[in-house]
Parts: structure tokens; C-alpha cells; sequence
């Protein structure tokens, strides 16, 4: 395949505001820095919501209404809307952005895990805003609920509107979870694994278990079944994607996933991180996909059936 789809997180629910100056919060911000980040040659934006006064992760739709419209009227990317919100969500609250605005493409997390990120609070003694220091800390009690029964109230809810996934995967047993739902007709073909290595709780940042999981993939699927991508946390950002592409996948950055761009280098943005990858991407020989492309090679809808 000569044609990888670069897709861009822009900001997420992990990080906050004190841990980089640089990650967007207001609906502006997210604007820009999707604009940016297409220019650069994503394909594909993922976006949450936040707070615009705080930074706080959150799901309402009229935030969401602040930038979609914008981000889509002034790029021709693929705009994937978060299921995932954050852990510290309801699956209903997750979920009413994209039941809003039915986008082409939705996240969509295949399985409960435990999911911490409070160990980045030993590297912070002053906080920018209240909410941040316990939400952080309290990551160590955190169980990211995603039950059969959640999975399926997604996929059912979103699939009349044709929206297709990005099945997030964060260990191997979720990829049996997948399968799972391709047998009871919920997931159509062809569908997209987002393969997501180093979130504590989850499957490591180690090159053999991607080896095992594009294995199993494969076993589960079939190879002409499903697209696949990768992701990975923090400081393993950047090798993963690079084993990734050379192993014929797509590859997901933005600040959402890791705030760096090099060894104790700050991210300035969620465009720099996807100008990188696109330079290992074509230092192989290949190509980023345009939005055209990925909309062709992950069978999407189209923007014009969106609801914004």
C-alpha cells in the first residue's frame, strides 16, 4: 500500500492545560489547530470537546457545534467524532455529539480496561485549574467502561446514519471483541482497527505485541477485511508509527496521544507532530493519503451526509 492514512488527535481527554501551554481548549483553538494539522496532511481530525473557560474534557453538543461546522467548511478532512469522551463520563454523554451530528466517522472503544494517567502527577506541583490535580490523580481508580452491552447501544445508535469506526483496540482482547460484532452484523466491512499501544492498563508499548497484534488481526479478519492503524502513548509516539507504516498501516499523532515531539521536547502543535509523520511516511516511499482517498479506502459517507 503506498497511500497511508495520517490521522490527527487534537486534543483529547488525558492531558490538561497545565501539562503544555500548547494544548487547544477553546473551540478556536480547535479550529485552528485542525485547519493546521490538515494543511500538514492529515486526512483524517479526531476531535473531543472542552471547557472553553477550564480545559475540562466535556460532551456537550453545543460545544462540539462551535467547531465542526468550521473545521469542515474550511478543510475537506474526514472529521471523527469522539465516543470515548473520558473515563470519567457516562456512555450517554460520550455519546451525544455524535448522535447530533452523525459525522462520517466516530471513535468507538472495543472494551473495558482500567485506564491511568496519574502518574503524570508526581511531575506537577501547581495546577492551572482546580479540576485538573484530582482528575489526574484519581486516574488510578478509573475503569474506562465499555461493556458489550455499551458497544452495541453505539454501534446500534449510529449505524442507521451510516457512520462508520475507528475501533479502538487496546489490547488483543479486544480485537476478539470486534469480532464478536462482525458476527452479529453490528460492524460492516470494510471497517478500520485503531491498534492503541502504551495507555497504562493496556497493552505495552513493545514491538513484538504489535507484530501479535496485526498477527491476530489478520487470523480474526482476513486481510482484505479491514484498514489498520496505530497509535501509541507518550514517548513511543513516533517509533510505533514508523514500525507501523513499514508494516503496511495507517498512523494516527496529535496531542491527544503525546505532547512531544522529540525527547523532553515540547509539541508546539498538533501540526507539527503530523509534518513528522509525514516525513517518515514518505522517507518509505509512500504517500499520506488525501481525504479523498481515505474516504475511498475506509468506505465513508461523505461530508455532505453529516449534520454540520
Amino acid at each position: 500500500m503506498d497511500r497511508v492514512i495520517v490521522t490527527c488527535a487534537i486534543t483529547g481527554a488525558v492531558h490538561t492545560p497545565t501539562m503544555s501551554d500548547f494544548l487547544p481548549v477553546t473551540p478556536q483553538q480547535i479550529i485552528d489547530e485542525s485547519i493546521a494539522a490538515a494543511a500538514a496532511g492529515a486526512a483524517v481530525i479526531h476531535l473531543h470537546a472542552r471547557n472553553p473557560e477550564t480545559g475540562e474534557p466535556i460532551g456537550d453538543p453545543d460545544v462540539f457545534a462551535r467547531f465542526l461546522p468550521q473545521i469542515s467548511q474550511q478543510t475537506d478532512a474526514v472529521l471523527n467524532v469522539t465516543t470515548g469522551g473520558s473515563p470519567a463520563m457516562t456512555v450517554q454523554d460520550r455519546l451525544r455529539a455524535a448522535a447530533r451530528f452523525e459525522p462520517e466517522m466516530c471513535s468507538l472503544n472495543m472494551g473495558s480496561i482500567n485506564f491511568g494517567f496519574f502518574a503524570a502527577a508526581r511531575r506537577i506541583t501547581h495546577w492551572k485549574y482546580e479540576w485538573e490535580e484530582a482528575y489526574v490523580k484519581n486516574s488510578d481508580d478509573f475503569i474506562f467502561r465499555n461493556t458489550f452491552r455499551d458497544i452495541a447501544y453505539i454501534l446500534e445508535t449510529l449505524g442507521a446514519s451510516g457512520t462508520k469506526f475507528e475501533h479502538e483496540c487496546y489490547d488483543v482482547g479486544h480485537l476478539y471483541n470486534v469480532a464478536h460484532f462482525l458476527d452479529r452484523g453490528l460492524i460492516k466491512e470494510p471497517f478500520l482497527i485503531q491498534m492503541v499501544f502504551g495507555i497504562l492498563g493496556g497493552i505495552g508499548a513493545d514491538l513484538e505485541n504489535l507484530v501479535y497484534m496485526k498477527q491476530t488481526a489478520d487470523r480474526l479478519f482476513g486481510r482484505e477485511q479491514y484498514s489498520w492503524s496505530v497509535l501509541a502513548a507518550g514517548r513511543s509516539q513516533m517509533p510505533f508509527l514508523t514500525q507501523a507504516a513499514l508494516l503496511g498501516g495507517h498512523v494516527r499523532v496529535g496531542l491527544e496521544d503525546s505532547l512531544f515531539i522529540g525527547h523532553g521536547k515540547l509539541a508546539t502543535s498538533n501540526a507539527e507532530q503530523v509534518r513528522k509523520a509525514v516525513g517518515i511516511v514518505r522517507e518509505m516511499g509512500k504517500e499520506p493519503a488525501s481525504p479523498a482517498e481515505a474516504r475511498q479506502m475506509l468506505a465513508l459517507k461523505g461530508k455532505t451526509c453529516t449534520k454540520f
